[in-house]
């Protein structure tokens, strides 16, 4: 019941997030509101999918309040099956991507977590994340985060390879922070899952853990492997949805980070700067070019309790923050 339930959970976010997927339903309805998905529209999109591509007996004559139940049980994850998943996703035309996300969930998969909240990440202090999750019993040596625009401006999502040194015997699982933006989190080399248990440890920031493929003995290193998707509402001129920050509690080395934008949705400027912890305000920043990849790349040898990333703006005639 647990998967449905996170399957379910994904299933919403995808149907009200901003785009093509929330424009199909909203279209049958008089007065849509953003926050709540109307199910009988829902329904009108995917009796139109059997109508158009009949595979069973009746489908082409089907109405949608005939759905009605199908939908309800999908959406609160009561009656959601792999035969619902694939009929949401041929209905809306979910990318592969999406598809199999879904589906994986549904079918109880420990390496994809759905992830809830509301917005923000607050600082925290270190004794904050010693007392929720306990002393360190490793480090990063090395952190690669490789940052997804899309088309629509939005971030698509964050691809993060981290290689771990064991600081203790025993190591099978590290501490993962996330704030309220999080959609989804799928792990994938040297992780075995997630545990699934989030602990808030201050407004709006929670913690989870992720499984580690085998035990570490002391100084033994790992390679990690995992995805990140974000729930935005798609505002472009909210700063919040113009950056992509990493925030260094203790230290880390060898931090190589990567923002690329969709080429049919290039920024105007693009900085990479050094914020005042995660509520200041920005200390230094410089102006980045990107590349013929339509990126930007930065590199740290080191870091040690520091906020940095890259901001941009979409036109030359908003006003960026200021140092």
């Amino acid at each position: 019941m647990e998967s449905r339930r996170a399957a379910a959970e994904y299933l919403r976010q995808l149907l009200l997030r901003p785009g093509p997927y929330r424009n199909a339903w909203q279209r049958h309805v008089a007065r849509p509101r953003d926050d709540v998905i109307n199910q009988m529209a829902v329904g009108e999109v995917i009796a139109a999918r059997l109508r158009a591509v009949p595979s069973r007996p009746g489908d082409a004559q089907v109405m949608p309040y005939q759905l009605r139940d199908t939908v309800s049980g999908a959406l609160s994850g009561r009656q959601l099956t792999a035969d619902t998943c694939q009929l949401f996703a041929d209905a809306f035309g979910f990318t592969q991507h999406e598809a199999d996300r879904l589906r994986r969930l549904c079918e109880g998969s420990s390496r994809i977590s759905v992830l809830s909240g509301s917005h923000g990440v607050p600082a925290q202090a270190e004794r904050d994340v010693d007392h929720a999750l306990g002393r360190r019993r490793h480090q990063t040596v090395s952190l690669h985060d490789h940052i997804y625009v899309g088309e629509d401006g939005r971030i698509d999502g964050v691809r993060t390879m981290q290689v771990i040194e064991a600081l203790a015997p025993g190591l099978d699982r590290i501490p993962f922070l996330c704030d309220t933006s999080i959609t989804t989190i799928e792990v994938g080399q040297g992780c075995k899952g997630l545990t699934g248990e989030l602990q808030q440890i201050g407004p709006d920031v929670f913690g989870t853990e992720i499984l580690l493929a085998r035990t570490l003995g002391i100084e033994e290193t790992l390679t990690l492997d995992y995805r990140i998707a974000y729930r935005f509402p798609g505002d472009l001129t909210d700063p919040s949805e113009r950056e992509h920050r990493r925030a260094v509690i203790r230290s880390v080395e060898n931090l190589d980070m990567r923002v690329e934008f969709h080429p049919g949705k290039l920024p105007a400027q693009v900085w990479w700067a050094h914020w005042d912890g995660i509520e200041g305000g920005v200390l230094q920043r410089e102006v980045v070019t990107l590349d013929s990849q339509h990126s930007a790349h930065r590199y740290l040898r080191s870091l040690d309790k520091t906020v940095v990333g890259f901001y941009w703006q979409w036109d030359s005639g908003s006003s960026p923050p200021t140092c």
